[in-house]
């Protein structure tokens, strides 16, 4: 059963016109509160949690860009765009936790939240040394036909590769003698410890001595990648395909690729979820008199039924026409809108004609018209 997440601002206590510094404000007094060196051990995988919850919380909220995409969309759209990494990506932590003293607390707390969700730390060295590469965003723009159907596409996307030559090392490496290769330096800061990236070998556990011919000292190699991505049915645009293993080379793990999706706009067709709608114009005489009518859907044509008397603005559903839910693959209906069409460029018998048919017809023809008429008398 999937699990619902908490509104972000419900976490906080926060108002949806709260300020960032309000929210900063907040935030730093719930992490104290909560921070998992500060509880017994029996409620450490409590204080974790919750800590979790209130950093994610704030990650999103202190940022204008997530939190007008979170604002928008929910955490159903908000979800599609971020991975966790890229939620804290760019986080200010800094600003947070410099009272503390001990200096690098943000190091410390980043540090801290990429091992209770998965990740590396926010700094270049961090990710280098846990040889992970970095994610990859790719726009991919569908007409509507392959994103109803689903589609198979294959895509060029230019990355960035550990250099084969000295396999990411950059050259030659000698062992950094302030963090003995470690990349870190760990100092007490009041209830906890803080580890901050080696302002020595900025993390990297030791510095370059000669560097490679073949990157120049960078460790990565330019290189665009042929990729085939599987596009499922029903996706709309906004949506994320997470492509796992295909972002940028890291020397022990590749990073992933996400597939941002554009759908280009159709010429007559409009899509609500799962359901097509389609404004279909009918003769005055066929709306008068009824009629079959063929009908376009996105697989052929369908015949429809059209009542005699039916008025302008009437809907009528073609069920199972319509397009798969992305997540369940049901098919949603055709919803056909009604527009009567009057006829124009007369000749002069066919004015004759409608004139005479309009002395025939009486007040009992256009029944909506005499209700009208008759809820204003006295008006």
């Amino acid at each position: 059963m999937a699990v619902t997440k908490k509104d972000y601002y419900d976490i906080l206590g926060v108002g949806k016109g709260a300020t960032v510094d309000e929210i900063k404000r907040v935030y730093r007094q719930l992490a104290m509160k909560h921070h998992p060196d500060r509880v017994s051990a029996e409620h450490k995988k409590e204080a974790e949690e919750k800590f979790k919850e209130i950093s994610e919380a704030y990650a999103v909220l202190s940022d204008p860009q997530k939190r007008q995409v979170y604002d928008q969309y929910g955490h159903a759209g908000f979800d599609q765009r971020y991975s966790t990494e890229d939620i804290f990506r760019n986080a200010d932590f800094s600003s947070i936790f410099e009272s503390m003293g001990g200096g690098g607390g943000a190091s410390a707390f980043e540090d801290l939240l990429g091992g209770l969700f998965g990740f590396g730390g926010g700094g270049g060295g961090a990710r280098s040394r846990n040889g992970r590469g970095g994610d990859l965003e790719y726009e991919l723009v569908l007409s509507f036909e392959d994103a109803a159907r689903g589609a198979r596409k294959t895509i060029t996307v230019p990355r960035r590769e550990v250099c084969h030559a000295c396999r990411g090392e950059g050259g030659t490496r000698a062992t950094c003698s302030t963090c003995q290769g470690s990349g870190q330096i760990r100092q007490s800061a009041g209830f906890m410890v803080i580890a901050r990236t080696c302002p020595k070998c900025q993390g990297q556990g030791g510095t370059l001595t000669k560097a490679c011919s073949t990157c120049k000292g960078s460790g990565r190699t330019s290189a665009q990648r042929q990729i085939e991505v599987s596009v499922p049915a029903g996706i709309e645009s906004g949506m994320r395909l997470r492509v796992s293993g295909e972002g940028e080379g890291g020397t022990r793990q590749r990073g992933d690729l996400y597939v941002l999706i554009h759908v280009e706009p159709h010429l007559v067709f409009h899509r609500d979820g799962p359901n097509l709608l389609l404004e279909y114009p009918v003769p005055l005489s066929q709306a008068t008199l009824g009629a079959e009518v063929d009908v376009p859907t996105l697989t052929g044509r369908v015949t429809m039924k059209i009542p005699a008397g039916t008025q302008s603005g009437a809907v009528f559903r073609v069920r199972g026409k319509g397009i798969p839910d992305v997540h369940t693959g049901r098919a949603g209906d055709l919803l056909v809108r009604v527009v009567v069409e009057t006829p124009v460029n007369l000749s002069a018998k066919q004015r004759q004609l409608l004139e005479e048919l309009n002395k025939a017809f009486g007040d009992e023809s256009y029944p909506a018209r005499r209700s009208l008429l008759s809820k204003l008398k006295g008006h």
